[in-house]
């Protein structure tokens, strides 16, 4: 199934090809492939710019983002089809000056949240870091399949895009919501 297909029909047998199709994409496999140039910035350090990027990784990176949006908001009207059965609640982790490459999601809360980081390679140490926190609710179905994708999307991003050491994205079973669908 390629990637036109996996978007226009997204529902379960389209989300487990995506998982297994990109399972492996990682930044090392990304730069073999020529998705991403092997000069870009190191992690940890400013996103990747698209000067950075192939033609296929940018089209990748769009994929990658139709895909996560899809798996959070889409629903019958953007060919999204999943039996819900559970709201979850998402929340990303990372420094406010790459808070714009999730800007695409547009229903999130944002808080601001001071973080330290000590990288074990010191390339990206912080202490006090300006971060942001965005939580998103999404509903999940009984496989939580859904939450798989969303970190794999996530990885893919992070991997042509934001380009931290280490994304910290956290989902959790939200029992109550004043959230009304």
């Amino acid at each position: 199934m390629d990637d036109v297909h996996i978007l226009a029909a997204l529902d379960e047998t389209a989300l487990l090809a995506f998982l297994s199709r990109y399972e492996a994409h990682d930044r090392e496999r990304l730069v073999r492939e020529g998705y991403l140039a092997d000069c870009a910035p190191p992690k940890g350090t400013g996103c990747i710019a698209p000067a950075y990027r192939s033609a296929d990784g940018e089209a990748l990176l769009t994929f990658a983002k139709g895909v996560l949006f899809a798996l959070l908001f889409g629903d019958e009207t953007t060919g999204t089809t999943f039996a819900r059965v559970q709201r979850e609640l998402l929340t990303i982790t990372l420094p406010r000056r790459k808070a714009s490459a999730l800007r695409f999601l547009q229903v999130m809360t944002e808080l601001n949240a001071h973080g330290m980081w000590r990288d074990p390679q010191h390339v990206s140490d912080d202490e006090r870091a300006d971060n942001v926190l965005l939580e998103i609710e999404y509903g999940e179905v009984a496989s939580e399949i859904i939450g798989h994708g969303i970190v794999r999307a996530l990885a893919l991003i992070n991997a042509l895009e934001i380009n931290e050491r280490v994304l910290y994205a956290r989902k959790v079973n939200v029992e109550e919501s004043t959230l009304i669908a």
